[in-house]
């Protein structure tokens, strides 16, 4: 596909400015030296040259609206339409976070009515909208873990995390000030309960646990873990990515968790990625809300109003009071679904991932056989008889197609291709997908070279990956070859 320089063409105009009714000025007098160039490399095209040019290039883009997207532990569903709709009436969208309360208690109340139905589906007691997504979250519940040991005088340094952890799970316990110290999986891919009594202390500070794990699997064992925590009174956080495997069915606050971060821009219903912002909010305990950001939302004489107050508070986290836009679609989510849409929702992604899982055993390894619930994570180990990788596989599957699932993670298992169809797929597509699977790996047995040079339909094929990343071409100039 041609740049939009190669569409140029001396003397294009997309448009025509009015005549100059103001004094005219040298640039020079106005932009600082160095920074005026005498000649800019603008491309000189029509305006309709421009519309398809990037209408175009949209096309190319892989995206939920277009395909389906199985990038495991990413929850990549379709989004309702009128949740884009209903975020987008002025009334919502020109409000600013520096408005007198008194002139937006409808979007203060939705927030505090929001915050009653995932406390509610979550089990807890407490909840702050602020964080701006999944990391954000878990770094805000580790200073919130951080400041309670601390107001009672306790030095507890070391945060335990399955080696199945996502990976901003270590990386909030270093910026939080802790150390992580990972606990092992066992063979049925749950975290192990004897190497849990072995590592737990009066040291640690908490346990990080995502359930179900990123293998797709639920942790049976959590009242036993929970129990185990509380016992040394360690606490137990919840990293809340995968929740939409039983909403309904299951709450975190009843399993023992003492702090649980949702994904907003997951769970319900926010386009996630490039299509962002988030939104991770956390929900505590009672004795833990004290520590919560600042400010809090309350209600005193009938009306809403954000709460100052510091207090024991581990101050704020972010400005103003998190992402309200996002805020309104998962609340219009929730609305729409009630509970018996929610538990709808938990059974089809469990139904889709399980079976994907079914479908493909036999053709790729399966390296836990535990039942999954929203997610499973294949290997193609098995292929690298025929010298074919899993980044092989994923390549491949673009020209059928079909973005790529999540490769090499978790980490635990090698050549990982973790798949994640979440709820929203039809199983004509699900069985498409699967097609595809399959006949990758018979491509691996009869034909690997088509694989190793995968992708062939794309507008990019193959590139070296480490030329790409060392090497990023960021600039045009006319010049260049």
């Amino acid at each position: 596909m041609k740049t939009i320089f190669e569409h140029s063409s001396p003397g294009k105009r997309g448009y025509f400015l009015p005549p100059l009714d103001l004094p005219e000025r040298d640039l020079k007098g106005i932009i600082p030296e160095g920074y005026l160039r005498e000649k800019l490399f603008l491309p000189e095209v029509s305006e309709v040259e421009v519309v398809r040019h990037f209408i175009n290039l949209s096309i190319l883009n892989h995206h939920v609206d277009k395909g389906f997207y199985p990038l495991g532990s990413c929850t990549m569903k379709y989004n309702p339409k009128i949740n884009e709709t209903i975020a987008n009436l002025p009334s919502f969208l020109n409000t600013h976070p520096l408005q007198d309360e008194e002139e937006v208690q409808g979007n203060l109340k939705l927030m505090a009515e929001l915050g009653q139905l995932l406390l509610t589906i979550i089990g807890l007691d407490a909840i702050t909208f602020q964080p701006a997504a999944g990391a954000h979250g878990e770094f805000t519940s580790l200073l919130i873990v951080r400041k309670y040991f601390q107001e009672k005088g306790e030095k507890r340094k070391r945060i335990l995390i399955p080696d199945s952890a996502h990976g901003t799970n270590p990386a909030s316990v270093t910026m939080s000030g802790h150390e992580a110290v990972v606990i092992p999986s066992d063979e049925t891919g749950q975290i192990s309960i004897k190497k849990l009594k072995e590592a737990i202390g009066e040291d640690c500070a908490c346990l990080m646990l995502t359930n179900p794990n990123t293998l797709g699997i639920f942790e049976e064992k959590i009242l036993e873990v929970a129990e185990i925590c509380h016992s040394h009174g360690t606490l137990l956080y919840l990293d809340g990515a995968n929740l939409n495997a039983y909403l309904g069915y299951h709450r975190p606050g009843d399993a023992g968790f003492d702090l649980v971060h949702l994904n907003l821009h997951k769970t319900f219903s926010t386009p996630h990625g490039g299509g962002g912002p988030g939104s991770g909010p956390v929900c505590v305990r009672k004795f833990l809300e004290p520590y919560l950001p600042i400010p809090r939302l309350i209600k005193e004489e009938g009306k809403f109003k954000f709460d100052w107050e510091e207090g024991k508070s581990i101050g704020k986290v972010s400005t103003f009071y998190g992402n309200f836009l996002v805020l309104i679609k998962a609340f219009l989510y929730i609305r729409m679904l009630g509970g018996e849409g929610l538990r709808d929702c938990a059974e089809c992604a469990v139904l889709n991932a399980n079976y994907i899982r079914k479908s493909l055993e036999g053709y790729y390894d399966l390296p836990y056989k535990s039942p999954t619930m929203h997610e499973c994570v294949f290997s193609a180990e098995n292929l690298k008889r025929y010298g074919v990788r899993a980044l092989d596989v994923a390549k491949r599957l673009l020209d059928f197609g079909f973005h790529a699932p999540t490769m090499y993670f978790p980490l635990i298992v090698h050549e990982a291709l973790m798949i994640e169809p979440t709820e929203t797929e039809s199983k004509e597509t699900l069985d498409e997908f699967i097609r595809a699977m399959i006949q990758i790996t018979q491509e691996a047995k009869n034909n690997p070279e088509l694989l190793k040079k995968a992708p062939h339909k794309t507008p990019v094929k193959r590139v070296d990956e480490v030329k790409a990343a060392r090497e990023l071409i960021l600039r045009y100039k006319p010049d260049d070859d």
